[in-house]
This record gives structure tokens, C-alpha cells and sequence, in this order.
């Protein structure tokens, strides 16, 4: 995909970088339809609209780490309102928004435990990130993400459709 095809195009735009010890912003989980390496340090995923991913930035410098942050966004369709990320052009649906570490350590905890349990942590409803945020955000520990609401939130999808 060339940079201008991806200026024209409505999908969301998701930086990675790498630099040791300086700088991660990398994605923990998520279905991309396209990608563009623009250099070894770099790259860019493209995700449709209504796409789920988690993304996770950090940032240090010689005295430790200045920046931990998980974002997980819905990818959104022209039009529609959105917040705006460091890294994600244009921005997305804000789903579960938290910084610092040990919040951050319990997002990937959470999501490690929805993969155990055989879901796909882009196929989650959103409606149980929003709820994992709240939770996550004051120092509770989430619900547990069942068949049940995920068989729910399948049928409520399909009908939407």
C-alpha cells in the first residue's frame, strides 16, 4: 500500500515503533488488512471500520519509564465522532483507555485470561471493554467475560448488520 492510497482510503492508520530502551508502541492484539513497513524502526497497520485492536505505548528515558498507556479503540467509519491517540490517524472509538503500569500489567493480565478462555480479544463486545475500564480504572477487578454475553453480543452484531 503506498502512503497516498492510505491518505485516500477510510481506514485507521497504526504506527509501531521500536526503539530499545527509548521508545515501544506496538499492538497487542487485532486483525490489520494492510500493512507498510516505512523503515526498520517503523511501520504502519491499516484496520477497517469496526475493527478492535489494543495498542500499547511506552516510553523511557535513563531514569526509567516516563510513559506506559493501553489504548483499545473501534476503528471508526467517516463520519463518525472519535478520539484522537498519538500514533492512530485519524483516532478511533475509545474503548479502555489506562496508564501506568501496574493498570496496564492488569489489561494484559485480562487479556491473556480472555485468550485462555478461547475468545478473540477483537471479537470481545465493547460494551465488556467499557466495563473492564471502569473496573480496571477504580481497582476492581473486571467481571468475567462469558459464552453467554459473548453469544449476545454475536446475535445483537448480526442484526445490526
Amino acid at each position: 500500500m503506498t502512503a497516498s492510497a492510505s491518505l485516500t482510503s477510510p481506514l485507521t492508520s497504526v504506527e509501531l515503533v521500536f526503539h530499545r530502551d527509548w521508545i515501544e508502541r506496538w499492538l497487542r492484539f487485532g486483525h490489520p488488512v494492510a500493512d507498510q513497513v516505512l523503515d526498520r524502526r517503523r511501520r504502519l497497520l491499516f484496520f477497517a471500520p469496526g475493527a478492535v485492536f489494543g495498542y500499547v505505548r511506552w516510553e523511557g528515558n535513563a531514569h526509567g519509564t516516563v510513559l506506559s498507556r493501553i489504548d483499545i479503540l473501534r476503528a471508526c467509519a467517516a463520519g463518525e465522532g472519535r478520539v484522537t491517540v498519538p500514533g492512530i490517524t485519524p483516532g478511533g472509538d475509545s474503548l479502555l483507555r489506562l496508564s501506568g503500569w501496574p493498570r496496564v500489567k492488569r489489561t494484559l493480565e485480562l487479556i491473556d485470561m480472555l485468550e485462555a478462555d478461547g475468545f478473540d480479544p477483537a471479537a470481545v463486545a465493547p460494551d465488556y471493554w467499557r466495563h473492564a475500564h471502569n473496573r480496571l480504572a477504580c481497582g476492581q477487578a473486571p467481571r468475567r467475560y462469558g459464552r453467554d454475553q459473548h453469544a449476545a453480543w454475536c446475535r445483537r452484531r448480526g442484526v445490526g448488520a
